[in-house]
């Protein structure tokens, strides 16, 4: 008999924040605690789960963050990856300042910046890029680059390619593109890292689009919905199992704590935004969702580190 999705209903916010753009949640396991970046406001956030809100602390940075990922045999508290515009850096957390790591190999295209991204099961490092905000309309001219192969584009033509993820037998890796609202996935061989045959995971018919997501032990991918005040539930057949529903419109990624679902969101200052919307918009939210997260791999050290 087909069960009834899942559903749930946040109506406040965990840290009542007004990030411009909150995104890339990572939840640090060596520190337990959670980290994510305001890509508008040049931030690095860390929040302790053990100490609560008041842990809050902040580090300003002079470029973009858009992604982070920890680093092999590093300790996260002196230093992990960080997807910047022009590429991947080494972040020195203690100082706040970064050496760069890995650049695209079209290091004169200043339209583009490096977007939204993850480490993969052999320890290189995939970031998507995206027109950058001072070029207007965003036009498709976008790509995941993978670090292991010296920032090598695989897939041209994209809009706004979001997150990275693979499936628990590590024979699945899924992109989301966000304009095009739709979630891709590749055929991937773990043992050389290449994505194979490419096809639709999950179409999205509201008027969002699915944006950053992680993949629970089960194989569901919970993905956030940009734009529809939305995380879905998704099974690995790409069918809707369950939905949450949130005060804030632009939902912009999630990532597991245990249990727990940590979820953030970007302004809503368009005209069209209703108040709730408008005062949550920014914050980041957290709630239990019964089900344990798969680990995100680490950056190892070494790849893509010519450039």
């Amino acid at each position: 008999m087909d069960r009834s999705p899942e559903s749930w209903v946040v109506q406040s916010p965990w840290l009542d924040m007004q990030c411009g753009l909150g995104e890339w949640p990572f939840y640090e396991k060596a520190t337990n605690s959670i980290r994510f970046v305001d890509i508008i406001k040049k931030q690095l956030h860390s929040v302790s789960l053990t100490e609560g809100v008041e842990s809050l602390q902040t580090v300003q940075l002079d470029v973009r963050p858009t992604v982070t990922s920890d680093i092999q045999s590093v300790d996260p508290r002196e230093k992990i990856l960080l997807g910047v515009k022009y590429g991947i850096a080494v972040l020195d957390r203690r100082s706040g300042t970064y050496d760069m790591l890995a650049r695209f190999q079209e290091p004169d295209n200043e339209r583009i910046r490096g977007n939204d991204g993850a480490s993969d099961p052999l320890g290189g490092f995939w970031l998507g890029t995206m027109t950058d905000f001072s070029y207007g309309d965003l036009k498709p001219e976008a790509s995941p680059f993978s670090a292991e192969i010296a920032m090598a584009g695989h897939r041209t033509g994209l809009t706004i390619p979001n997150s990275g993820g693979w499936s628990p037998d590590r024979k699945t890796m899924y992109f989301a593109h966000t304009k095009e609202r739709h979630i891709l996935a590749w055929d991937y061989d773990s043992s050389f890292g290449a994505p194979g045959r490419e096809r639709l995971f999950y179409q999205h018919n509201g008027p969002g689009g699915p944006d950053g997501f992680r993949i629970d032990v089960d194989g569901n991918l919970w993905s956030a919905v940009y734009g529809q005040g939305l995380v879905l539930k998704l099974s690995p057949k790409g069918e809707e199992l369950g939905r949450i529903k949130l005060p804030a419109r632009n939902i912009s990624c999630v990532q597991f704590a245990g249990t727990e679902l940590v979820i953030t969101s970007a302004a809503d200052d368009s005209d069209d935004a209703d108040p709730t919307s408008k005062r949550f918009g920014g914050a980041v939210f957290k709630l239990d969702v019964g089900i344990r997260g798969l680990d995100l791999f680490e950056f190892r050290m070494g790849l893509g580190s010519k450039n």
